[in-house]
């Protein structure tokens, strides 16, 4: 048992999008005209850290029930991982994640109550993607259903509600443009995962349907919801800058292609890669969207 172990089963890379989003929808909030003015305030930005915090945290708390209940997946997929290595204990591991959990909880208390009830709801969707009974990943839609949720439409939901009440058609239907993406873009790293994901009855997308199909299925999902976000202008729900937004829609829809074209020039790379480029550009894509909304809606 070693405290690097510890900060692997963190996995530390992914929580810069849930900390930097929940700090940029929460600048959302600040700059729309919706819900009132608001001024950022030294109390409010200690607000918005505390929340950012809490969400990286109920991340890491998500990265480590997924691989408590995964071991066997991740001992054909990802042999180095701390559990499957013996570097973490499973016994350390869980009090590791109660641990996370707990403290995402009590993070979110110190916001405010909207966040809190977000934060719980949070907790519950992560847990069943992985645990039992539900294990929803064990089914394809079920599965990027419940990734979307938090990493996407939640999170989104969750930086505004530090800020204001959250029952605006504005904040949801940024929360709808985030979900569709992460809907259809966190089947990138189920491809690379095939092996172990049918032989332990995970019935992802490219098991399913097959390599070349799958990607196919999800090309749709890289473009179409950041080009949602011109009706979202021309429907008036968006209250941002209009050029800044425009522009930033056509830099994501055009990243969202090029990345398209990555999966589709050779869609078995995919299944052969763990760490494709189109993971990447995906994981790139989501931070850099969550920085543009943010400086669309301050300038």
């Amino acid at each position: 048992m070693s405290f690097s172990g510890y900060v692997r089963l963190a996995r530390p890379f992914t929580l810069l999008a849930p900390f930097f989003g929940f700090v940029c929808f929460a600048l959302v909030a600040v700059g729309s005209p919706v819900g009132g003015e608001v001024g950022l305030t030294w109390g409010l930005a200690l607000k918005i850290f505390t929340g950012a915090l809490a969400a990286a945290t109920l991340n890491m708390a998500s990265n480590t029930v997924n691989q408590i209940f995964d071991r066997d997946i991740d001992a054909v997929n990802k042999p180095t991982r701390p559990l499957v290595t013996g570097e973490v204990a499973l016994r350390g591991a869980a009090a590791a994640c109660i641990a996370f959990y707990l403290a995402a909880i009590g993070l979110a208390l110190l916001v405010n109550l909207r966040f809190f009830i977000i934060v719980l709801v949070t907790c519950l969707v992560t847990y069943s993607y992985s645990g039992p009974p539900l294990r929803t990943k064990r089914n394809a839609f079920a599965a990027n259903f419940t990734m979307a949720l938090p990493r996407g439409g939640l999170l989104v939901i969750a930086g505004w509600s530090a800020v204001k009440d959250i029952w605006f058609a504005e904040p949801w239907f940024i929360a709808a443009v985030f979900f569709l993406f992460i809907l259809g873009a966190s089947t990138t790293k189920d491809f690379a995962d095939m092996e172990g994901d049918a032989r332990y009855g995970c019935r992802t997308l490219p098991v399913i349907f097959g390599v070349r199909r799958a990607a196919w299925m999800i090309a749709p999902f890289f473009v179409v919801p950041f080009g949602c976000v011109y009706l979202g202008l021309a429907l008036g729900v968006l209250e941002g800058d209009a050029t800044a937004l425009s522009i930033l829609a056509a830099i994501l829809v055009l990243w969202g292609a090029f990345i398209v074209s990555l999966i589709l020039r050779d869609p078995n790379r995919l299944a052969t890669e763990s760490n494709h480029p189109s993971w990447k550009h995906m994981y790139l894509l989501m931070v850099v969207s969550q920085i543009g909304f943010a400086v669309s809606y301050l300038v």
